[in-house]
């Protein structure tokens, strides 16, 4: 097992998605606020506290061997490339209303429904591409609310931005038919019906509460 040297929010909250614990259920795994883990979320480069810095190491050196083989995936850099050269990807989480909006993805073997999102190119800004890529796959507009934090996304790896976003025209239409299947406003509250709770980014569903 390795040791961590000093926790950083990246950290921690990569020890939560190995965990794969919502917010509530990891700060009371911990036994701090629950505040202090959507700190960490917001920002990843944050270094907490010491007493939290010892919270996370006793966390950790308990984890069973999946939870770390998790855990070490989500860290790992990737070969051969800098951590500020991963993949970026920006995920808007548009509302309107009681309403969130969803897209359809085309998978090789199945279809998923997960919030409209783009690549992140160089010198872009993840706020804006996630209002540039919901209108082009939607044609939705809406302007950013605000930045609900990064994750290192447990299943592809990428680097994930998250924005809480708000509607403000346009009717869902699927705009793009070679990717997407269909595109869908549907009630916050069925939104775990759509997509599965342990899947969806704490913050996420902290905001759509």
């Amino acid at each position: 097992m390795d040791v961590i040297g000093t926790w950083t929010g990246r950290t921690a909250t990569a020890l939560q998605a190995a965990l794969r614990m919502t917010n509530e259920q990891y700060a009371e795994h911990l036994d701090i606020a629950v505040r202090t883990v959507a700190g960490w979320h917001a920002d990843p480069t944050i270094v907490p506290r010491m007493d939290s810095q010892q919270l996370l190491d006793t966390a950790y050196g308990r984890a069973d061997p999946t939870v770390l083989r998790r855990f070490a995936a989500l860290t790992r850099p990737t070969a051969g490339t800098a951590e500020t050269q991963a993949l970026r990807v920006a995920i808007a989480v548009v509302t309107r209303g009681d309403d969130v909006l969803l897209v359809c993805r085309r998978g090789s073997s199945s279809l998923t429904w997960q919030f409209p999102a783009g690549v992140v190119k160089p010198d872009a800004t993840p706020a804006v591409v996630a209002v540039e890529e919901t209108h082009a796959e939607t044609g939705v507009r809406c302007t950013v609310r605000d930045h609900l934090g990064s994750r290192v996304h447990p299943v592809t790896g990428v680097v994930a931005e998250y924005h809480a976003c708000e509607y403000l025209m346009g009717e869902a239409v699927n705009r793009d038919q070679i990717e997407n299947a269909d595109v869908a406003w549907v009630p916050r509250t069925a939104l775990t019906r759509f997509i599965p709770e342990q899947s969806i980014y704490p913050p996420i569903l902290e905001a759509l509460a």
